[in-house]
């Protein structure tokens, strides 16, 4: 008699292999749960709204992450990268990891939107919604805890602080995180979303290949020598230098870089001078690289240390050039956009999944991409008919929460399709 044993999803009699049944697909019943969250997400934005923390101090966000994913039944691993929360679902039946990523930060905006859930934290405000972005992780991850008998594999939710980019002389965010180990054991794929005023409520939008750029923080310094504003002969004048690296900078936009990739250097700061009749000695300037592209990313500041350290060289003055990588472009996975394709059809309806257009700003979701295969998505939280429409990182940034019940659906959907998909 011969004697059949289960390896994974195979059933193996004797010499043969007979493939054991797939797990009937648990999207609909899950879907069919989300509509009775709706008072608890809500719930759980209002009290992330009201209580906005800064990036690398994000101290009682990641506490109460932590207590409601205990609530749920999680083993909750925290102090992640600072302020960080992991937490793994292990389902019911075999199959590979996935990875869902949110982002936790605030940023240092007043509100200026009244409502009985207005931040309480003066000067700090969910002005980016990652409170919506943690509001809809926790929605998935009570909705799969609660029928984790039938999803196949597991999830791993990723709660990252410092998205926003620490402060100055910190580390953190998606570079810290995938450092301390958060991608082991390395999952098959990482998925996460953000919130998009521009799309009404109800749709969602991405694209396979690059979504938002790689972004860049540099800082040069020039030193000169001071001197009477009556005799600029006798001195360097700083000020001077630095105003024709501002100009000369754009050069390496329209003749150093490929016309075909999208390319912004922008000089956002510059720091001159004590006195009206004094030649400035030194001169700060700051700024950002942005790029669709990443030879682009890679090519750009090398062109613009070149051409700062001639021009400097030139007028008899010392430079400093420093480059801080802030996050990669982010680039979407072409099979998992397909995917997305196909599932988001189904859960949403046709008319709803739009086609994004790239975009220059930047996510260090980037980082894990670079690691394993992604998808970012944008979720509609726009709503014209109420007044909801101001843009990302504004005072006046409002979602309509009936966002929240999408992004669940969205999520949960996405990542059993792809525990499926195997």
């Amino acid at each position: 008699m011969k004697q059949a044993v289960r390896i994974g999803w195979l059933w193996v009699v004797g010499l043969g292999v007979v493939a054991a049944a797939t797990p009937k697909d648990p999207t609909p019943e899950l879907l069919k749960q989300v509509d009775a969250m709706k008072p608890a997400l809500v719930e759980t934005r209002r009290h992330f709204h009201a209580h906005p923390e800064l990036s690398n101090r994000e101290v009682e966000t990641g506490k109460e992450l932590a207590r409601r994913l205990t609530a749920m039944g999680y083993a909750v691993q925290t102090g992640v990268a600072g302020h960080g929360v992991t937490a793994t679902l292990q389902g019911g039946h075999p199959g590979p990891l996935v990875a869902w990523r949110t982002d936790i930060d605030a940023l240092p905006v007043t509100e200026a939107v009244d409502s009985p859930f207005k931040s309480q934290n003066p000067g700090v405000m969910h002005a980016c919604g990652h409170d919506v972005h943690m509001t809809v992780a926790l929605g998935v991850a009570a909705l799969l805890m609660k029928n984790r008998a039938t999803i196949p594999g597991s999830v791993k939710f990723i709660f990252q602080p410092a998205e926003e980019g620490p402060p100055a002389g910190e580390e953190g965010g998606a570079s810290l995180m995938i450092k301390q180990g958060v991608l082991e054991p390395r999952p098959v794929a990482i998925l996460g979303l953000h919130t998009a005023p521009d799309l009404k409520v109800g749709d969602v939008a991405t694209v396979a290949g690059p979504l938002m750029a790689a972004a860049d923080r540099f800082r040069l310094t020039v030193r000169g020598k001071g001197a009477h504003g009556a005799q600029p002969h006798n001195g360097v004048d700083a000020v001077y230098v630095g105003s024709q690296i501002v100009g000369a900078l754009q050069s390496v936009v329209s003749r150093r870089n490929d016309a075909r990739r999208p390319l912004v250097v922008t000089v956002g700061s510059f720091h001159a001078g004590t006195r009206f009749n004094i030649l400035a000695e030194e001169a700060t300037l700051e700024g950002t690289i942005r790029t669709l592209d990443p030879q682009s990313h890679a090519a750009a500041p090398k062109e613009m240390s070149r051409i700062v350290d001639g021009i400097c060289t030139a007028h008899g003055a010392t430079c400093t050039f420093e480059n801080t990588v802030l996050a990669p472009v982010l680039v979407n996975d072409p099979a998992l956009y397909a995917l997305a394709q196909t599932t988001l059809d189904k859960t949403l309806g046709r008319d709803h999944l739009k086609a994004a257009t790239p975009m220059m700003i930047a996510e260090d979701f980037g980082f894990y991409a670079q690691q394993v295969p992604a998808l970012f998505l944008m979720l509609g939280v726009g709503n014209p008919d109420k007044g909801i429409t101001a843009g990302l990182h504004s005072p006046n940034y409002q979602a309509d929460e009936e966002a929240l019940a999408v992004g669940v659906r969205l999520a949960s959907s996405l990542i059993v399709a792809r525990l499926r998909a195997r």
